[in-house]
């Protein structure tokens, strides 16, 4: 489902493909940042720094690291 008019997804898509490949992967890297921190934001409080890596991992990347 989208509520976005197909005028305004063309036009924010020009903007994106107008970006410099630059632009476009110091942008991708802000976004994977935002959504690690908001990974981080919902995890316990209570874990330790390890326990707090090893979670975020599998929940970023699907498993856990041995």
């Amino acid at each position: 489902m989208t509520d976005t008019p197909p005028e305004i997804e063309r036009m924010v898509r020009e903007k994106i493909m107008a970006r410099s490949g630059e632009e476009c992967f110091i942008m991708a890297a802000q976004m994977f940042d935002s959504a690690l921190e908001m990974v981080k934001a919902s995890l316990p409080k209570d874990l330790s720094e390890t326990e707090q890596r090893r979670q975020l991992f599998k929940r970023v990347y699907g498993r856990i690291l041995a």
